[in-house]
């Protein structure tokens, strides 16, 4: 795992030899999960099967955040936590239109830049990243995160999971459209077939809990050996290898007909993921590490948080109206690409952010459906109520 002791370049030419197995075993879980949750769909909603798989998919992200925690440096713990977020937003929702776009011409797609259409149960997913960031303004603005915050960004979590148990099993889904391995599980009689698809989940998270630490350790000697600081890779290369799992699901599921909304969906419940548990978790394990409660000291980083808050809450307004264009995708990764280059422009890269944000705010006095998530939210609490009374 990612310590506080450096590795010898002997011990990081050793530890780059495992990725020769890790790399593929942690791909291969990968699957193992998505094939998971595209079984679960046919039990409970794809937003809270998302919501499970991206428990799962956030294991390495969650170990690497924990050591750093524990460890109290806080630095780091930011470089870790803003860089995984502004990687899903900037890096993996693009990569998801980008692989989307390229099949879909390859299927006799006319329209040069397609949007990826979202479907109207994924408004939870979407209004569900709303709170957290909310919140983080006071974070940040306070300039530290305790225990109180904790408790606050898991109760929102909380909540929207029973907001995600309440919508009903997507009634569009086919077994026909579903991979082979999960074809052939729920052909399983009952309860055989739910037994199945347990399975799958288990499979998959228990190799990813085993995998995590030498496929880390293993890229971690891959980066020393190729000259990477300790603060680039935590900031960058860490949070990119440790996402793989969720960006290898979503890139799988962006090439298949009509899933490119449930993979932009599996990073946004990864995004709600991080905003809140993982958040959570640093002042707890800084706590327990101090052996008493301790506010963890953010003020010095307010630049990098308030570049992922403006960036997570451009990306919640551009998914609002449940479609998602070739030029919010690009501008998202242009934005990102420009302050991975030219780390100095940070500042200069929030006033982009902000000034896109406002004006997607504004157009909603001219566009009714910029904001059409939070519309519907309320749509589906009534409809899962009347789903459940039905039963």
């Amino acid at each position: 795992m990612l310590d506080q002791q450096p590795m010898s370049p002997q011990e990081a030419a050793r530890a780059a030899l495992h990725a020769i197995w890790t790399f593929p075993s942690i791909l291969f879980s990968a699957f193992l999960m998505a094939w998971a949750a595209e079984g679960a769909q046919f039990y409970i909603s794809q937003g809270l099967a998302l919501a499970l798989l991206a428990w799962l998919q956030t294991l390495p992200e969650f170990a690497v955040e924990a050591v750093i925690a524990w460890h109290g440096d806080v630095p780091l713990m930011t470089a870790n936590f803003t860089g995984a977020l502004r990687l899903l937003t900037g890096v993996g929702w693009p990569m998801i239109w980008i692989v989307f776009a390229i099949f879909e011409h390859r299927r006799g797609e006319t329209r040069a830049m397609p949007p990826i259409h979202l479907s109207r149960e994924h408004a939870a997913t979407v209004a569900g990243l709303a709170p957290p960031l909310l919140y983080f303004v006071w974070i940040i603005v306070k300039g530290s995160l305790d225990l109180v915050d904790a408790g606050v960004l898991l109760a929102m979590y909380v909540a929207y999971l029973a907001l995600l148990q309440r919508i009903p099993p997507s009634e569009h889904e086919v077994e026909a459209d579903a991979p082979r391995v999960v074809r052939i599980v729920l052909a399983w009689p009952e309860p055989k077939r739910l037994m199945g698809v347990v399975a799958l989940f288990l499979s998959g998270g228990v190799a990813l809990f085993f995998i995590a630490t030498p496929f880390l350790d293993s890229m971690k000697g891959v980066a020393i050996t190729m000259g990477v600081s300790q603060f680039v890779f935590v900031q960058w290369v860490a949070p990119f290898l440790s996402e793989m799992p969720e960006k290898t699901s979503a890139f799988v599921w962006a090439k298949s007909r009509g899933k490119a909304g449930m993979a932009l969906m599996n990073m946004a419940s990864s995004n709600v993921n991080q905003w809140t548990v993982l958040a959570a978790m640093i002042p707890i394990v800084y706590s327990i590490a101090r052996g008493e409660p301790s506010a963890v000291p953010v003020d010095e980083h307010r630049v990098e948080l308030v570049l992922t808050l403006l960036q997570s809450a451009l990306g919640v307004v551009l998914l609002a109206n449940f479609r998602f264009h070739a030029h919010e995708a690009l501008g998202l990764f242009g934005l990102w690409l420009a302050q991975f280059l030219v780390p100095h422009w940070r500042e200069e890269i929030c006033w982009f952010y902000g000034a896109w944000l406002g004006f997607e705010l504004l157009s909603t006095f001219w566009r009714p459906g910029r904001l059409q998530a939070f519309a519907v939210l309320p749509q589906l609490w009534v409809e899962g109520s009347r789903h459940r009374t039905a039963k």
